[in-house]
């Protein structure tokens, strides 16, 4: 399954410093792999071709020429042209922007919206390469691309799902995209992804997630969406190999009151408190902060933790963990420790 993105990238072509994140949170989302589109024919004079169009050194004809192909009245030809652009992409960063200044970024939004599904997927993947250059995000944006890629990942095969997250993650980095990304419907299908993908599917749609959900709206449309039920599941199973990834898409929509509602409806409190007793140094850290954020403003749901038996792993957490880890564990265990007020209406959930 070949890697659509060169090795000095990681998590879908992205670096650690390309990612929206701090820096407590940027590792968990590192280790994302790029697409496995199987990109070559099964003939092998056809993937020497290939190959050798990757490796002109004066690409520029052959960019011009690619992208006229992709208006061909033969789908054969845009797929050909497709897959050469997607390949001329990923192999060599200067031809990224070559190719968007040749005008093909329009002609593969138009493809990804193909009722074929293999022209579909070549568009989706293209656009995604392309997008690895920073000077493109905008003009994809900008082109119309927001409402094809969430189609894609509507009606698209396993690959042009995957890939049309990724691409959705790398335009969400322009602050202005999220909120237009969140209204184009993309978030349910995230969740559906995340819900139902293969483990590859379900990085890349916690990885977009987190990002998109750094603007308030989006994250009551992830709530609605349902998500929390999946990342309380994810967090709970150690084998999942998703728990640091849940733990923090988590930790962003319990900052809205609709985010810790559902949490403590999906039973996410002890899978909480469990984390805080036996998880590794980061995940009790983002644990405890989202408890904190449980409880600062709710007498209620300090209770369901402390019943929980809280107390004792954070006192622990406060003796051993990281300085910010031991601040967050103190401040946490002074609130649950306090008595209740006779009336506390006003700031219970």
């Amino acid at each position: 399954m070949e890697a659509e993105i060169p090795a000095s990238y990681t998590c879908v072509g992205r670096t650690v410093s390309d990612l929206t994140v701090n820096d407590e949170s940027s590792s968990a989302f590192s280790d994302c792999n790029s697409d496995q589109s199987g990109e070559f024919p099964s003939a092998s004079t056809e993937s020497r071709r290939l190959w050798l169009n990757c490796a002109v050194e004066n690409s520029d004809d052959l960019i011009r020429q690619l992208v006229s192909d992709l208006e061909s009245p033969s789908i054969d030809e845009q797929k050909r042209a497709a897959m050469e652009i997607r390949l001329l992409a990923k192999n060599k960063p200067e031809n990224r922007l070559k190719i968007a200044c040749a005008g093909a970024i329009k002609p593969l939004i138009s493809l990804i919206s193909s009722t074929d599904q293999q022209l579909q997927e070549y568009g989706v993947t293209a656009i995604l390469n392309l997008s690895l250059c920073d000077e493109n995000k905008e003009l994809i944006a900008t082109c119309g691309a927001i409402k094809p890629l969430t189609r894609a990942l509507r009606t698209g095969n396993s690959t042009a799902k995957e890939n049309a997250a990724c691409a959705l993650l790398r335009l969400s980095q322009l602050e202005e995209n999220k909120i237009a990304i969140g209204r184009s419907g993309a978030i349910p299908l995230l969740v559906n992804l995340l819900e139902r993908g293969g483990f590859r599917g379900q990085k890349d749609a916690s990885t977009a997630l987190y990002s998109l959900c750094s603007v308030k709206e989006n994250k009551v449309r992830a709530v609605q969406a349902g998500v929390m039920k999946s990342l309380v599941e994810f967090m709970a199973d150690f084998g999942s190999n998703m728990v640091d990834k849940s733990a923090y898409v988590l930790s962003l929509l319990v900052s809205v009151a609709e985010g810790r509602a559902a949490l403590v409806e999906e039973g996410g409190i002890p899978v909480l408190v469990e984390l805080v007793e036996v998880g590794s140094q980061r995940q009790k850290e983002i644990a405890a902060s989202s408890l904190l954020q449980l409880c600062e403003d709710s007498t209620i749901y300090r209770a369901l933790v402390a019943r929980e038996g809280a107390i004792p792993p954070l006192v622990a957490l406060s003796q051993s963990g990281t300085s910010r880890a031991k601040k967050k564990a103190e401040t946490l265990i002074e609130l649950l420790r306090r008595p209740r007020s006779g009336n506390t209406a006003a700031t219970d959930i």
